[in-house]
């Protein structure tokens, strides 16, 4: 397997495998920020160009086939939708959020609707203080984009922790894919509100899922122990 960073202890690969088998719920779908929750609990964000992979990577890392919505047309989530992540309280909610947030660079989107999935984006990624780390996913197959510097761009200047993480690495050659790896490594390098350590997967064959898994974990204060 490839890895751009040293191995995860078996502790930490349990303690992911343990977050994720707890339920994972959706709550709500929210328009506007004003939608957003207000309880206070982590939230852990998804982003990345329409068909990147996104759905398929949360159905993946929860082993919920049908969690997040995969479809065969590009840029159907159209809301910050949020499902719980952790051993559920009581009152049904989970010791984080896990949030699905909408696709961008969809071609075929109206104007209208492009703008409002941005707004809503930038809302979102300017002073909320829950949101502990953004997972940027980036296609193995394409690497950076255009529209993917300006969302890194934006969480430059809002301070905002993202990760990188390569998705559909099953998909291009060895050689070509360890020359994304190392160019998209290199260009996140460069960005200061970047964390440092590149993340390669798989959703169809797996890779990568604990390792995605334990460093989410390791994320949420007083989460779940294995």
């Amino acid at each position: 397997m490839i890895m751009t960073k040293p191995e995860f202890t078996d502790a930490e690969i349990a303690r992911g495998r343990a977050l994720f088998g707890a339920p994972c719920n959706f709550v709500l779908g929210a328009v506007a920020v004003e939608g957003l929750p207000q309880d206070g609990r982590p939230e852990i964000a998804f982003a990345g160009r329409s068909n990147v992979g996104k759905s398929s990577l949360i159905n993946a890392l929860t082993g919920r086939k049908t969690l997040a919505r995969v479809s065969v047309t590009p840029g159907r989530t159209r809301e910050l939708n949020f499902f719980t992540l952790g051993t559920e309280a009581p009152d049904g909610v989970g010791s984080a959020y896990l949030v699905d947030m909408p696709g961008y660079g969809y071609a075929k989107a109206s104007r209208s609707a492009v703008k409002g999935w941005t707004r809503l984006i930038e809302d979102y990624l300017r002073g909320r203080r829950e949101l502990k780390r953004v997972f940027l996913l980036i296609d193995s197959r394409h690497g950076i984009k255009a529209n993917d510097r300006e969302t890194m761009k934006l969480m430059d200047e809002a301070a905002v922790s993202y990760q990188g993480v390569l998705t559909k690495a099953d998909k291009p050659k060895k050689i070509e894919l360890e020359a994304v790896i190392a160019k998209t490594e290199t260009e996140l390098a460069k960005r200061p509100a970047a964390f440092p350590h590149l993340l390669v997967t798989s959703a169809r064959e797996g890779l990568g899922i604990p390792e995605l898994r334990a460093t989410i974990a390791g994320l949420i204060p007083n989460g779940v122990e294995p």
